[in-house]
This record gives C-alpha cells, sequence and structure tokens, in this order.
C-alpha cells in the first residue's frame, strides 16, 4: 500500500478511536495489526517489543481508572487501555516495509508537500547518527581533559547543537551545489505510485472501522 495513505489511514483511525469510545473497535484494529505484523514476518523480538513496552502505560491508565478512581468503570479502563496498543501497533504497521526515503518521497509527491519538507525529514533522520558519533566525540575529548559530562550535562547539548547548527549549513551548501533549487520543479528518479488499488484498500478499511465504530459498543 502507498506510504502517505497508510500513513492517512492510520491517522484517520486514530482520531476517530480517541474521539469515540468503542473497545470493539479497538480489539479489532489491534488484532488486524498484529496479523498484519505477522503476515509481513515481523521478527518475533520486534513484535515481543511491541507488546511489552507499551504495558506500562496501559497498565498505569487501566490501574488508573479501576482500581484509583472514585467511580471506577471498567469499561473505559480497558477502553482506553487498550488506546495506546491501537495507536502503538497502527505506527508500527505504517512503518514496516516502509523506508523514510520513500515515505519523505511519498509526501512530496503524492500528498503534494513542499519538497524543502521532504529533504528536511531525510535529513533529520539521517543526521541522527552523526549525532550519536559527535556525542560520543564531545564526551570523549572532554575526559581526555579531565572533564566528565553526563546525559544530563549542559555543556554537552550546547556543543552537540553546535555541530547540529554547522552539519545543518553543510547540508544546505551540499543541496545547492547539486543543483537544488527551492519551490522549483523536479525530476523524479523512483517514482512512488498511487494505484486504484491503494485507493480501494483504503476506502475499504476505512469503512469497516466506521462501522464497527458506530455500530459496536
Amino acid at each position: 500500500m502507498n506510504p502517505s495513505l497508510k500513513f492517512l489511514l492510520a491517522f484517520i483511525v486514530s482520531l476517530e478511536i480517541s474521539l469515540k469510545a468503542s473497545l470493539t473497535t479497538n480489539i479489532l484494529v489491534i488484532a488486524f495489526a498484529l496479523v498484519y505484523l505477522l503476515v509481513t514476518k515481523t521478527k518475533l523480538k520486534e513484535l515481543l517489543l511491541l507488546i511489552i513496552l507499551p504495558f506500562i502505560a496501559a497498565f498505569t491508565i487501566f490501574a488508573t481508572l479501576y482500581w484509583f478512581s472514585p467511580t471506577p468503570d471498567p469499561y473505559y479502563a480497558w477502553n482506553l487501555s487498550t488506546r495506546v496498543y491501537v495507536y502503538t501497533l497502527t505506527i508500527a504497521c505504517v512503518t514496516r516495509k516502509v523506508t523514510a526515503t520513500d515515505f519523505a518521497r511519498s509526501l512530496e509527491r503524492n500528498l503534494h508537500l513542499p519538497s524543502k519538507f521532504a529533504y528536511g525529514v531525510l535529513a533529520a533522520i539521517n543526521i541522527i547518527p552523526k549525532m550519536r558519533m559527535a556525542v560520543n566525540q564531545i564526551r570523549t575529548s572532554a575526559m581526555m581533559r579531565g572533564m566528565y559530562l553526563s546525559f544530563w550535562s549542559p555543556a554537552l547539548y550546547f556543543k552537540a547543537i553546535l555541530v547540529a547548527l554547522n552539519s545543518a549549513d553543510n547540508l544546505a551548501q551540499g543541496m545547492e551545489s547539486h543543483g537544488y533549487v527551492e519551490n522549483q520543479k523536479r525530476s523524479t528518479i523512483v517514482a512512488i505510485p498511487l494505484t486504484k488499488k491503494d485507493w480501494l484498500i483504503f476506502f475499504t478499511l476505512l469503512i469497516l472501522v466506521n462501522i464497527s465504530l458506530f455500530c459496536f459498543k
């Protein structure tokens, strides 16, 4: 399915579920997401992390509404706690088999977002490993001078911000040197197709979710 449509579907479903309480719909969406992740051969370790990590937030919400509320409501406790898994698993489905590059290109080509936004997203994603390396280098050089920069040290992040600003400037110069001009039409190296099949899947799933949302509690 087209990356942009997958994102829009997950966003609309999450928004509707947050506005309309339906425990049945939550469970159906969770079940469908798990089946999709299994069909797309998600690693067992990744699947377990998607189930275990949100459990703390889900359990906290359930405990607050069920055990520590003056008027316990089991239905809303289950409803709000399962929403955590809905949001987590739908995002996991969106990112499954979709690279950051394809997603940024899809936003530019299919949703017609500005090219500077797409390139900015790619730049931010690709600069993360470099920033981690820069932070390690800053901490190592500080330790060689007898200084220890902890994780919450302001000096560490101040130096990291300077590195990020310098990297951003170098990236802008590199894009200009390769012929990038803002608001100008650009050729397409890799096309991201948006087919009738994508629209059919999009509207079918959206209609099914809305039927469940407004017909079942």
